[in-house]
C-alpha cells in the first residue's frame, strides 16, 4: 500500500480506502462478512474507512462500528450527512439544526466519541455556506469531528465555500469526495483544478464505474452485476451512453491484456495516477471483491497505458453525463430557470 497526505491535514492515508456503502441491506452483507472485509482491508494496509448515515438507513455505520470495536485509533474514520434520513423535511440538508442531530446519531451508531472526517454528502442549495460552516466549526471545536469536507460538490460551490470560510472566519472544507473513473472524467475539467488550487484532499468514489470496469461486463455477456439488479437503466445496452461505455470497455480490456494487467488494476491505477487524487474508494461486497481490488494497491500505470486510455476516453469526458451527481438545481427544475 502506498500512502499520501490527505490534503494539508498532515494525515497519512492509503491510496486505496474502504467505502462502506455495500455494508448492510444495499449489498446484502451480514455483520460477519463486514467484519471479515474490514479485517482483511486493515491487514492489507488500508487505514481509512468511509461510510454515511444514509447507507442502508444507518445500518452501514452500525456494522462499521462493530467491526472496528477495540481498534478505533488504528484508522481514519469518515462519515457523511445531508442526504434525506426519512420523510421529515428537516432530517436532511446542511442546517445547524440537522447536522448537530445527524452527527450525534452517527456517533451513536458507530459507537465512537468522534469521527476523523465529517462530510457534507451533497451541496444543500437551501442552506447558506456560513450556516453549514459555522455548525461544522463548532462541532470541530467540541472535539466531535477532527476535520470536515464536502462530497460531490460542483467546482463553483467548492470555491464559494472556501471564500465563505475566509469571510466568516470559520474552519474550511479540507477534502472533497467526487465521482471519478476512466468512463466519467468530467471532474478533470473543473473540480480537480480547483481542489488542487485550494490544497484539498480528494477521495474519489465509483472508480470502477458501478462495475463497468470490474472485468465482469464484456461484449456478448449477460450483465448480472449487483448494481444492474436495482439500477437497470445504467446497464441497458440499447441506450446510447451505455453502448458507448461497453465499446470503451472492450478497448480498455485490450489495453489491460497488452499490459498484463486486470481491468481493475487499470481502473484503480488510472484514478490514483492523477496528482490531484489522494485515494480511491473501493466498495467491496465480498472478500473476493476486496482481494481483486487490493491487487491494484501498488499498480503504477506506464505513460503508454495512460496515453492509450486517453485515446479511448478523452480527458474531461463523461460518457454518461446524465449520471453526474453535481448538476446545478436549475438544470433539473424548470421553475428555477424561468422568471
Amino acid at each position: 500500500m502506498q500512502y499520501r497526505t490527505l490534503g494539508r491535514t498532515g494525515v497519512q492515508v492509503g491510496t486505496l480506502a474502504l467505502g462502506a456503502m455495500n455494508f448492510g441491506k444495499i449489498g446484502r452483507t451480514t455483520q460477519d462478512e463486514v467484519t471479515a472485509i474490514v479485517d482483511a482491508a486493515l491487514e492489507a494496509g488500508i487505514n481509512l474507512i468511509d461510510t454515511a448515515d444514509v447507507y442502508s438507513g444507518g445500518e452501514s455505520e452500525e456494522m462499521v462500528g462493530k467491526a472496528i470495536a477495540g481498534r478505533r485509533d488504528d484508522l481514519v474514520l469518515a462519515t457523511k450527512a445531508a442526504m434525506p434520513m426519512g420523510d421529515e423535511r428537516n432530517r436532511r440538508g446542511g442546517s445547524r439544526r440537522w447536522l448537530v442531530t445527524a452527527l450525534e446519531d452517527s456517533l451513536r451508531r458507530l459507537g465512537v466519541d468522534h469521527v476523523d472526517l465529517y462530510q457534507i454528502h451533497r451541496w444543500d442549495p437551501n442552506t447558506g455556506d456560513e450556516e453549514t460552516l459555522s455548525a461544522l466549526t463548532d462541532l470541530q471545536r467540541a472535539g466531535k469531528i477532527r476535520y470536515f469536507g464536502s462530497s460531490t460538490f460542483p467546482a463553483h460551490r467548492i470555491v464559494q465555500a472556501q471564500w465563505a470560510a475566509r469571510e466568516h472566519h470559520s474552519s474550511r472544507y479540507v477534502t472533497e469526495q467526487p465521482s471519478y473513473s476512466i468512463l466519467q472524467r468530467g471532474i478533470e475539467t473543473h473540480v480537480l483544478p480547483v481542489t488542487e488550487q485550494y490544497g484539498l484532499g480528494v477521495m474519489v468514489w465509483s472508480p470502477l464505474a458501478s462495475g463497468w470496469l470490474s472485468g465482469a461486463i464484456r461484449q456478448g455477456r449477460e450483465i448480472t452485476t449487483s448494481r444492474s439488479t436495482f439500477m437497470p437503466q445504467r446497464f441497458d445496452t440499447s441506450i446510447p451512453s451505455n453502448r458507448a461505455r461497453l465499446d470503451a470497455v472492450e478497448q480498455l480490456a485490450k489495453v489491460a491484456d497488452d499490459a498484463g494487467l486486470t481491468m481493475i488494476q487499470i481502473a484503480l491505477g488510472f484514478v490514483t495516477a492523477h496528482p490531484g487524487v489522494t485515494s480511491a474508494l473501493i466498495g467491496p461486497r465480498t472478500l473476493d471483491h476486496l482481494h481483486s481490488q487490493l491487487a491494484a494497491a501498488d499498480t503504477t500505470l506506464s505513460a503508454d497505458v495512460l496515453d492509450a486510455i486517453d485515446a479511448i476516453v478523452p480527458p474531461g469526458t463523461d460518457l454518461a453525463p446524465h449520471e453526474k451527481n453535481d448538476t446545478p438545481p436549475a438544470l433539473l427544475d424548470p421553475s428555477l430557470r424561468r422568471r
